[in-house]
């Protein structure tokens, strides 16, 4: 017997229930086959806020992404939440949340830091990280794949990237995972408020001293990249050089570490597919793609509607908010076959990283490099490894994310 189909017009996509489990991916197939552009009235957290449309399909997320003059990131900003948890003008400061010209320009600086070419150069030093944490596992039976080996991994690679000392790599990611996981009573408690009134205000004060440091003594990381940038003959203001601080933190730290332990999670719940990967260490890059299409580290980034305008038949009002929903996108049936299935021959395209325009993931080449390496470690030290309780997934609908992976290493 078939369960009763959802009724649409009453969903509210981003309520807490449905998420609790990671994204609500059964609702999100009724909404592609009956409702693929579908309009949710309010976030009952947050009465502020208005609500949006969301936008379910690979087809029309590609729309969306590529047609900058009609859908602006800069308007409303990147997520669902227009000022609720962050101001919007510090949204604005991140190349991601500006529109042409200046996202263009302040971009290009980094685009020479993340070529495929030099980020290739940085594989060994992440090897050797990687082997590093890996190696505080022996002798242990049991660990969390999240906090002991992810976490520390990806912190440290960013974290070298950026300029900042190991010993401060712990206190980043808090800052990250806190800020990111804002609504996640685990992660923050208190509620959300305590992100604007303790978190910022402590990533303002670090990021000051940092660049202070940078300003007299220049180097060739990432951080002195920022704090020496011009754009138009003018050099950053604070608050941009700290929320573009922010920004490759935030990505560098939560991207790599979300589709890593949900690929793991995936291998290890699928034996057929784990033996492939052993006995074939050249699928690893096919898995990693897989894995970035079923587990995107972003569920939703948002546009605002700059005019009044028409998607997939739907009238949308200027300044309506437009949420698309990756999550979503990855899993389109008139794309994938079975695309539940994780499946590491499939080596698929995907919109993990954004789907086209010029808002594409700057750091998909060190994101790929990190996975495949990152998989390949764990599994050649631990092929046996198993899940050894419930993974729990940080409550959120922008972040995709488990906040926990209990494992038990060797089988």
């Amino acid at each position: 017997m078939s369960a009763d189909p959802i009724p649409l017009e009453d969903v509210l996509v981003t309520e807490r229930e449905n998420w609790q489990d990671g994204p609500p991916h059964e609702l999100f197939k009724a909404m592609r086959a009956g409702c693929p552009v579908h309009w949710t009235d309010k976030i009952t957290e947050y009465p502020d806020e208005a609500g949006f449309w969301s936008v379910t399909l690979a087809d029309d997320i590609h729309t969306v992404s590529r047609d900058w003059e009609t859908y602006s990131s800069e308007r409303g900003g990147i997520t669902l939440l227009t000022n609720a948890v962050m101001p919007l003008e510090l949204i604005q400061a991140m190349f991601i949340g500006m529109d042409p010209p200046k996202h263009d320009r302040l971009k290009a600086l980094f685009q020479r830091g993340f070529t495929p070419k030099r980020i290739a150069e940085h594989e060994q030093a992440i090897r050797d990280i990687t082997e590093r944490v890996l190696d505080r596992l022996e002798g242990r039976e049991t660990a969390d794949l999240t906090t002991d080996v992810a976490q520390p991994v990806v912190a440290r690679v960013i974290g070298s990237f950026m300029g900042i000392p190991p010993e401060d790599d712990e206190i980043w990611a808090n800052l990250m995972n806190t800020t990111l996981g804002a609504g996640d009573p685990d992660l923050n408690p208190e509620g959300t408020e305590t992100v604007m009134q303790r978190d910022v205000p402590e990533i303002f004060e670090r990021c000051r001293k940092l660049i202070a440091e940078r300003r007299e003594n220049p180097t060739d990381d990432l951080t002195s990249v920022l704090v020496h940038a011009e754009i138009d003959g003018q050099k950053l203001e604070e608050h941009e050089i700290v929320m573009g601080f922010f920004l490759l933190m935030a990505a560098g730290n939560d991207s790599t570490k979300s589709t890593y332990c949900s690929a793991m999670r995936a291998i290890m719940e699928d034996d057929e597919q784990r033996r492939k990967l052993l006995d074939d260490m050249s699928l690893v890059p096919s898995a990693v793609e897989e894995a970035l299409r079923m587990f995107p580290a972003f569920a939703h980034f948002r546009r605002t509607a700059t005019k009044d305008t028409v998607l997939n038949g739907q009238p949308i009002k200027e300044g309506d908010k437009v949420a698309m929903w990756y999550v979503s996108s990855n899993r389109d049936e008139s794309r994938y076959e079975d695309p539940d299935h994780f499946d590491v021959t499939r080596n698929p395209e995907h919109q993990a990283f954004g789907a086209g325009g010029r808002h594409f993931c700057l750091g998909t080449a060190l994101a790929r490099l990190e996975l495949r390496i990152l998989i390949e470690e764990t599994l050649k030290r631990f092929p046996d490894i198993r899940i050894d309780g419930t993974p729990r997934f940080v409550e959120s609908p922008f972040i995709n994310q488990l906040k926990t992976l209990p494992v038990r290493l060797q089988g």
